[in-house]
C-alpha cells in the first residue's frame, strides 16, 4: 500500500503505527515512490540526538528543482504552477505554467552561474513578494547555491547581519516593493547594509517600482539584460542528500538571530508529504498560502510542497486591508481558492470589520482553511469556521516551527476531527512527548509539561549556520536525547495536543504556573477585545503578578474602561480561576511585534516593570512608535 495520502482516520492511526514501528521502512518507501532520485540512499537515517546529529537519505544524490519542475514537465507542461497576483488590483494576475517556470528558473540558473555563483555558495534573496522572488529561490537550489531568503521588510541593519553571518556572495533585490498604498526602497535598504557586508561581489536588481535608484558601477547589474541574453534550458546540478538547501534566520524575537539550516533530501520528502496530507490536495486544486516567502510558512507551503505535488499555487504581493478589507475574500472568488492558509493575527484583524466585506463573496470554491504562526483562539477559530469555510471547510489548526521545516501536529483535513484551539494529532513519523520540570516524561492524557519530540523526522534543521554548538545547546540540552520545542502543550482526554505557548511565557504566580496564552483566550472572547497580550512582573506579595494589554475592537472612545477592566476579570475567572485575574489592564492601540507577527514580550515585560533603560535588540520590530505610545499610558 502506498503510505503517501491517508484517506481515512483508520488509515491514519494505521499509517502512524508503522511510521513509529519502522520509521525507515515508512519514510524510505514514500521517498522511493513519490520521488526522482539520481542515486539511492544506503540508509534511510543516521542520528545521534545527544550530539544534535541527524542525516536523512545517507549517500542519496538528487536535486529538488528537478522534482519541483522537471518531472511535471510531460504531464504538466501546460498546467499553471504559480499564479502571481498583484499588489492593485487593477494590474493583471499572471499565470506561469510549468513549462515557462522551467524555462525561467532554467534562464536565472544560467545567469548565476555566469554571474560566478558556484555549488555551496550563499545567496540573499531581499525581494517583495513577485514572481521572481520563487524563481530565484529554484534557481539556486537548481545549481547548489544556498539560498537565504530576507523577508523584504527587515531594516539595513537586520539585512547586513543576515549577509554577514552566512558571509553571502551575492544579493538579489529590486528597485523597490509596493505594500497597500505604500512604495517601499528596498534597493536603498540594501544599499545601507551592504556598506558593512565586505562578503558581497554582485547585487542583481529586478525593476518592478520603476523608481529612480543607485546602481554602483561593478557591484549592481540589472537582472532583466541579463535574463534576456541567457539559455532557456539547464542541467541541475546533482546534490548529496545531506547538502544545504537554505539558510533561514528566526525572526529574532528572543536575541541574536538564527540561521537555521535545512538540507536536501530530508526537507523536499517531508514538505511534499505534508502538504499533501494536511491539505487533502488534489490536481486540479488552487492553494493559497498568505505568509510571505521571506518566512518558513513560505519557503514550504507556498512554493516547495506546492510544486512538488505538481500544484498550482498563489503568489500574493499585497496586504488584506488593501484597497479594503475584502481582498483576501476577491481574491480567493477571482482565482477560485480551494486551499486558503493563513495567520490567526490577519483572522483577528479581518474579523475586527464588517461582514459586509466578506458577505458579498460566496467562497463556494474553498475546501480547506488552515491556520499557521501561532495558536489561534477560540473566538478567532469560530469566526474563519462560520465565516470563511461557511461551516464547511475543515479548520486545519497547524503546529510547527522555522526549525521544524514542515508541519507537526495537526488536523488532516477530510480526515481528523477537528476540536477548536486544539492542533489535534502529530502527523506520521512524529512522536510528542509532555515533560514534566524533573526531564520525566508524563506518560497519559489530560496532562500537562514541555513539547518535546523523541525521534527526529526527515523535515528537521540540521544545525544552526556557523554554530552547532548552539544548535545543540537550544534544542538538545533541556531534555537530553529529545528535541526541545520551546513551547508547553497539554493533551486532552483523547490525547489531542493544544499548544500553550512559548515555555517562558509562563508566568508563576502564588505558587501557580500560570501559561499566558490561555489567559489571553479568556480576555479575547470578550466582545469588545481585539487583542491581548500578558506578561509577569514582580509583586511582594504573590512573587508575580499579571499585566495586560488590551487592544479593544472599537478605535473611537470606549465606554467605561474601569468597568471594562472588571468585565475582562470576570471573563478570566470564569475561563481559568480567580488566579489567573490580572493586577493591571492596559488599553493600547498597538503591541510591539516582530515582523513576523510575533510579539516582543520581553519589551512588555520591561515597561511592566517600569524598566525603559535596555530592550535589546528591536532591529525586527515593526511598529517601534507603538512602544512609545505604550510606554507614556504605563499604568504604575
Amino acid at each position: 500500500m502506498s503510505y503517501y495520502k491517508i484517506e481515512n482516520l483508520e488509515q491514519y492511526f494505521k499509517h502512524y503505527n508503522k511510521s513509529i514501528r519502522e520509521p525507515r521502512k515508512f519514510w524510505g518507501k514514500i521517498a522511493e515512490e513519490n520521488f526522482t532520485w539520481y542515486q539511492q540512499w544506503e540508509k534511510v537515517v543516521d542520528f545521534n540526538m545527544a550530539d544534535a546529529e541527524v542525516k536523512w537519505f545517507t549517500e542519496a544524490k538528487v536535486n529538488i528543482t528537478k522534482n519541483c519542475i522537471d518531472r511535471h514537465l510531460s504531464k504538466r507542461g501546460e498546467k499553471t504552477a504559480i499564479i502571481f497576483e498583484p499588489n492593485n488590483p487593477s494590474e493583471d494576475a499572471i499565470h506561469i505554467t510549468y513549462n515557462e517556470l522551467y524555462e525561467r528558473v532554467s534562464k536565472m540558473a544560467n545567469v548565476l552561474r555566469e554571474q560566478g555563483v558556484v555549488k555551496g555558495d550563499r545567496v540573499c534573496i531581499y525581494l517583495p513578494m513577485i514572481p521572481e522572488l520563487a524563481v530565484a529561490v529554484l534557481a539556486c537550489a537548481r545549481i547548489g547555491a544556498i539560498h537565504s531568503v530576507i523577508f523584504a521588510g527587515f531594516s539595513a541593519s537586520a539585512v547586513s547581519a543576515r549577509i554577514n553571518d552566512c558571509e553571502c556572495k551575492m544579493v538579489i533585490t529590486s528597485d523597490g516593493g509596493y505594500r497597500g498604498n505604500k512604495t517601499i526602497d528596498l534597493k536603498g535598504i540594501v544599499d545601507e547594509a551592504l556598506e558593512s557586508c565586505p562578503s558581497v561581489s554582485k547585487v542583481l536588481v529586478v525593476k518592478r517600482t520603476q523608481t529612480e535608484i543607485k546602481m554602483q558601477e561593478g557591484r549592481d547589474l540589472w537582472l532583466q539584460p541579463l535574463l534576456d541574453a541567457a539559455l532557456d534550458y539547464n542541467v541541475a546540478e546533482i546534490m548529496d542528500a545531506e547538502d544545504p538547501l537554505f539558510i533561514l534566520y528566526t525572526s529574532g524575537s528572543t536575541g541574536k538571530p538564527k540561521g537555521m539550516v535545512h538540507t536536501t533530501a530530508g526537507y523536499m520528502v517531508y514538505t511534499a508529504y505534508t502538504f499533501k496530507n494536511v491539505f487533502s490536495h488534489e490536481e486540479n486544486d488552487i492553494f493559497w498560502c498568505t505568509a510571505d516567502i521571506g518566512w518558513i510558512t513560505g519557503h514550504s507551503y507556498i512554493l516547495y510542497g506546492p510544486l512538488l505535488n505538481g500544484g498550482t499555487t498563489v503568489i500574493f504581493e499585497g496586504v488584506p486591508s488593501y484597497p479594503d478589507f475584502s481582498r483576501f475574500w476577491e481574491i480567493i472568488e477571482k482565482h477560485k481558492i480551494t486551499q486558503f492558509y493563513t495567520a490567526p493575527t490577519a483572522i483577528r484583524s479581518l474579523a475586527k470589520e464588517s461582514l459586509d466585506y466578506i458577505q458579498k463573496y460566496p467562497l463556494k470554491s474553498l475546501k480547506v482553511i488552515g491556520s499557521v504562526g501561532e495558536p489561534i483562539n477560540e473566538e478567532a477559530w469560530h469566526w474563519f469556521n462560520d465565516h470563511v469555510g461557511d461551516k464547511r471547510c475543515p479548520v486545519v489548526d497547524t503546529w510547527w516551527q522555522t526549525e521544524t521545516g514542515g508541519i507537526m501536529i495537526s488536523p488532516i483535513a477530510f480526515v481528523t476531527p477537528t476540536k477548536p484551539t486544539y492542533a489535534t494529532l502529530p502527523l506520521p513519523g512524529i512522536q510528542p512527548v509532555l515533560m514534566d520540570e524533573k526531564r520525566n516524561e508524563i506518560e497519559g492524557n489530560q496532562v500537562v509539561g514541555s513539547l518535546c519530540i523523541k525521534f527526529p523526522w526527515p523535515g528537521i534543521a540540521r544545525t544552526i549556520w556557523g554554530n552547532h554548538e548552539r544548535y545543540k545547546e537550544t534544542y538538545f540540552s533541556a531534555f537530553p536525547g529529545k528535541y526541545f520545542t520551546g513551547d508547553g502543550a497539554l493533551r486532552d482526554e483523547v490525547g489531542y495536543y493544544r499548544i500553550t505557548g512559548r515555555v517562558d511565557d509562563v508566568v508563576i504566580v502564588s505558587g501557580h504556573n500560570l501559561g499566558t496564552a490561555p489567559i489571553e483566550d479568556a480576555i479575547n472572547e470578550h466582545p469588545a477585545v481585539a487583542e491581548s497580550a500578558i506578561v509577569g512582573f514582580a509583586h511582594e506579595i504573590k512573587g508575580n503578578a499579571l499585566y495586560g494589554y488590551v487592544i479593544l475592537k472599537e478605535t473611537g472612545e470606549v465606554r467605561n474602561k474601569e468597568n471594562l477592566a472588571k468585565e475582562i476579570n470576570q471573563y478570566i475567572a470564569d475561563h481559568i480561576g480567580p488566579i489567573a485575574k490580572l493586577d493591571k489592564i492596559q488599553f493600547v492601540s498597538g503591541l510591539p511585534k516582530t515582523r513576523s507577527g510575533k510579539i516582543m514580550r520581553r519589551i512588555l515585560r520591561k515597561i511592566a516593570e517600569g524598566d525603559f533603560s535596555n530592550f535589546g535588540d528591536t532591529s525586527t520590530l515593526l511598529n517601534p512608535e507603538v512602544v512609545e505610545d505604550i510606554m507614556k499610558e504605563r499604568i504604575s
